[in-house]
């Protein structure tokens, strides 16, 4: 029903492969659209990043281009948690069919495709976890990674 604009696919550039076919093939099972707005990144954005506070890290997979960044598209980018949703369960749904161990920010705890509780439940589940550690989740929805 959708497909990755020539936009997207410029941003997929320099990411890993199993990545890439998995984003690829998302996009075709998605029921929510969504644009790559992230793929491969330098150090100095990552340390823009996180001087702004939309990373916690120096060492991320965007700088090794094991990991990719997704916005809801409706019209334009939108960032109603529910959309990101339905791209979690699509993104998990391509990597279970193309072997491809990913996970995604809404849930940092394990890998996407080892569980069948919802994004929701998960995202919640990590939630609630850091909280009993005493520690501050960071819900990245837009994230999503190989490992």
């Amino acid at each position: 029903m959708y497909k990755l604009s020539k936009r997207s696919l410029r941003k997929l550039e320099g990411v890993d492969e199993r990545l890439v076919k998995v984003v690829k093939r998302a996009i075709e099972i998605t029921k929510q659209d969504f644009s790559v707005i992230c793929g491969l990144r330098t150090i100095e954005e990552q340390r823009r990043l996180l001087a702004e506070g939309k990373t916690q890290t120096l060492e991320s997979n965007h700088l090794n281009g094991k990991a990719v960044d997704l916005a809801a598209y409706d019209n334009g980018i939108c960032w109603d948690i529910n959309n990101y949703f339905e791209i979690y369960e699509a993104m998990r749904e391509a990597a279970i069919e193309l072997d491809v161990r990913i996970r995604g920010g809404l849930y940092w705890l394990a890998p996407a495709n080892s569980t069948k509780a919802s994004a929701e439940e998960l995202m919640n589940i990590y939630i609630d976890t850091r909280k009993s550690q005493g520690r501050k989740p960071f819900v990245d929805a837009v994230h999503f990674e190989i490992f």
